[in-house]
C-alpha cells in the first residue's frame, strides 16, 4: 500500500470526520491496515467507498443495510440491480412511517381546531398550521388551581 492515506487525508477527501471513518471501520464498512506506529492506513480506493457509504446513510439506510449494499456498488454514483429489493423495502417502511406521522399530525390538528383555548387566549396559528406559536397561554377557569 505505497500510496496509502492516513485518516486525516481520507477525511479531507471525503468530507467525513475521522470519528466517522473510525465508526465505519468498526462497523466493517471500510478496512484499514496499520502502520508500524499503529496509524490507520487506507487504500485510495476507499475514497469512493466512503462517498458511497455517506450517500446511502444520508438516504436514511441503517448501517446493516449499507453493509449489505456495498456489494452492489461497482461504479461511482450507481447501484447495481441487486440493490433494488432492499431499497424498495426501506422505501415502503418510510412510506408507512410517513402515513403514521400524518395520521398523528391530523389528530393533533383536530385537537387544536376543536379547542377554544387557542382562540380565546391569543394564540396564533400561521399558514397551514405547520408552525404553531402560542403568544399567551392560560388554563381555562375549570382547570385553574
Amino acid at each position: 500500500m505505497g500510496s496509502a492515506l492516513r485518516i486525516g487525508e481520507l477525511a479531507a477527501l471525503t468530507s467525513a470526520t475521522p470519528r466517522m471513518l473510525r465508526h465505519y471501520e468498526n462497523e466493517g464498512l471500510i478496512a484499514a491496515e496499520r502502520s508500524s506506529t499503529g496509524q490507520r492506513l487506507f487504500d485510495p480506493s476507499v475514497v469512493e467507498q466512503v462517498r458511497s457509504i455517506r450517500r446511502l446513510l444520508a438516504a436514511g439506510l441503517p448501517v446493516v443495510a449499507v453493509r449489505e449494499l456495498l456489494d452492489c456498488i461497482h461504479e461511482t454514483d450507481r447501484l447495481e440491480p441487486c440493490a433494488v429489493p432492499m431499497l424498495v423495502e426501506h422505501l415502503q417502511v418510510y412510506d408507512r412511517r410517513i402515513a403514521e406521522l400524518t395520521t398523528t399530525r391530523d389528530a393533533l390538528q383536530g385537537l387544536i381546531d376543536a379547542s377554544s383555548i387557542w382562540v380565546t387566549n391569543g394564540a396564533s396559528v400561521t399558514g397551514d398550521t405547520m408552525s404553531l406559536r402560542v403568544s399567551a397561554y392560560e388554563l381555562p377557569p375549570i382547570l385553574s388551581p
